[in-house]
């Protein structure tokens, strides 16, 4: 999949913004993704702990800024991010006296899904991970160590927005935002050229050009569930369109009830195109339904910017080229006009229990700082093919793409900015054995028992423990 905004300070002439939680989004701010991988270099995630906890070796003072140990536990593992990690740390043991890093890659969905007992455990020093809720989750159960002093320092680099979504709900500050990315229906504009297809900009119009995409051989809609979260964010979309912006955070946090009608009508009008979606999704990862748009054999797909990876992966520039997106259509409801859309911010956050940073927190936060700066995340945006670009004031913006810029607009034109469900809920809800399980459920038979489908995700909410 917004993101909470902040007090900090900036140089200079506040810039343009939108609304945000009842603040300010930059204009400028720039997009990220949420990079999902395959596991590089461990084959478990147990595996992925014990070198954790062996790798953590001892540096030398309690407050050293320079030399020691530091390790990274890092989710972005395509090819393009992972370069772009390796490239960050290799510049930031350069910079910072030779500090020995060890960077611990793993599965974007397999950190996910495990984060809470990662961070009981031995986690690694630093760790990359999602602002908003599920930031302020691990930091109200103490497994996050807040870095005010940090940021203190590096603040002025940020916007009132970026510096609020780090923000915990003690006021502390837990993180550095590094990027941020929209959501939104991606397409090859060389498919819809030769087809005659135009940009749907209302529910009966977007029906029907998915009816047409179907006679004309095409899958209408890409979508791979197999990691579980894709699907949240159709899920989000629709019912920030029909229900508004505020059902839709009060439902993610339990204020609003799973059996709510206006729940049903969700699923009833998602049911409506799912017949359109790709054969056998529960089995494909979100890049294999990506191919599907790059190969052209699927004409749309809802997702976020960093599906922009799969095109620049070909190695043909004009792959990317061809690339281009549009927001929901309207659904005839008074929420159309909020414009919403998942706009999700990471960040990087500092763990409470590694075995290194009961010794010497300095490297965690040296690290923090040196990735607050955008010649670290302009790094990073080389590497992702566009799909993450960075949130530091200072950096260069130059060589953004009219597709990047056209994004900057999509977000500046969106008058709510939600985090993405799994961001916005609860993590125990909204893991496997919650809304991604109820979801692949009623992806399988979306004609079901929709009434009994939120019957059952209630009762999974009431039987969660409360949430400190």
């Amino acid at each position: 999949m917004g993101d909470s905004p902040k007090s900090g300070s900036s140089p200079g002439p506040r810039r343009p913004g939108i609304p945000l939680l009842g603040r300010e989004l930059p204009l400028d701010l720039d997009l990220s993704r949420r990079e999902l991988l395959k596991l590089t270099g461990y084959t478990s995630v147990a595996a992925f702990l014990a070198a954790c906890s062996s790798g953590s070796g001892g540096s030398s003072t309690s407050t050293s800024t320079t030399g020691g140990t530091l390790s990274i536990g890092n989710n972005q593992s395509d090819p393009g991010p992972k370069k772009g990690m390796e490239q960050v740390v290799a510049a930031f043991k350069a910079a910072n006296g030779g500090t020995n890093v060890k960077l611990n890659t793993v599965d974007h969905g397999t950190f996910q899904d495990q984060i809470s007992s990662y961070l009981q455990g031995t986690p690694d020093d630093v760790f990359t991970w999602f602002s908003g809720h599920r930031m302020r989750f691990f930091a109200d159960q103490g497994l996050a160590t807040s870095i005010n002093d940090t940021w203190d320092k590096v603040k002025g680099n940020f916007t009132d927005a970026f510096a609020e979504s780090v923000k915990g709900n003690d006021g502390n500050i837990y993180g550095v935002p590094v990027d941020y990315y929209p959501w939104a229906l991606f397409y090859r504009k060389s498919v819809f050229a030769s087809h005659g297809y135009t940009v749907p900009t209302n529910w009966d119009s977007f029906k029907a050009l998915l009816a047409q995409m179907q006679k004309d051989g095409l899958i209408p809609i890409a979508m791979g569930d197999k990691d579980g979260w894709p699907a949240q964010g159709t899920l989000d979309i629709i019912n920030l369109r029909l229900n508004g912006y505020t059902f839709h955070v009060e439902l993610c946090t339990g204020k609003q009830k799973w059996t709510d009608p206006r729940v049903a009508n969700v699923f009833n009008k998602w049911a409506e195109i799912v017949p359109y979606y790709s054969p056998g999704l529960a089995g494909q990862t979100w890049q294999q339904a990506a191919d599907q748009v790059v190969n052209k054999k699927a004409g749309m797909y809802m997702l976020g910017l960093f599906v922009s990876q799969q095109f620049a992966a070909t190695g043909n520039k004009a792959d990317l080229d061809d690339l281009d997106f549009f927001p929901w259509p309207d659904m005839g409801t008074q929420y159309d006009a909020e414009k919403a859309i998942d706009a999700p911010i990471d960040i990087f956050m500092v763990s409470k229990k590694s075995p290194t940073l009961g010794k010497d927190l300095g490297q965690a936060k040296a690290f923090m700082e040196f990735f607050s700066k955008g010649a670290q995340q302009v790094t990073m945006f080389q590497n992702t093919g566009g799909g993450n670009l960075p949130t530091a004031n200072d950096a260069d913006k130059s060589a953004f793409s009219p597709q990047q810029q056209k994004a900057v607009q999509l977000v500046s034109s969106a008058k709510r900015i939600t985090q993405f469900f799994d961001r916005d809920s609860r993590p125990d809800f909204a893991g496997p054995n919650g809304m991604q399980s109820f979801l692949l459920s009623f992806l399988g038979d979306p004609k079901g028992d929709i009434g009994g489908l939120q019957k059952k995700m209630a009762s999974f909410w009431d039987s969660l423990p409360p949430e400190k």
